[in-house]
């Protein structure tokens, strides 16, 4: 079973920055490099939305809308990591955050780590 394990996460203020990370374990028929990772934010009483997303080789990467030019997705497959560089933090960017790791029909979430951006 692939374990995922957020952390990272914290309180900061408006314009801050934080840097997730996102621990992989568990792979037995696959490895780390063969799954897409996402990153998911998900504010208080909202649905969860994507943040990011970057190849299983790293070298491709989208973001959504509310993020672009300010968060980078990166993964270190030799260490089973996945990052998310968040700059400018806004108060929308509030919420807790979570990776993904997909590969054809197999989903896999990680716990959660929280964003606070506050004044």
């Amino acid at each position: 079973q692939v374990h995922l394990v957020e952390s990272g996460g914290g309180v900061v203020q408006p314009g801050g920055s934080l840097t997730l990370s996102c621990a992989a374990s568990g792979f037995t028929d696959f490895t780390f490099s063969d799954y897409a990772m996402n990153w998911y934010r998900q504010a208080p009483v909202s649905q969860r939305e994507f943040v990011a997303a970057i190849t299983s080789a790293g070298d491709n990467s989208i973001y959504g809308d509310s993020v672009k030019g300010r968060f980078t997705i990166s993964r270190d497959n030799a260490k089973n990591e996945m990052y998310l560089q968040m700059n400018s933090l806004k108060l929308k960017n509030r919420g807790v955050y979570y990776c993904n790791a997909v590969r054809n029909t197999r989903r896999y979430w990680g716990q959660g780590t929280q964003v606070t951006v506050s004044t």
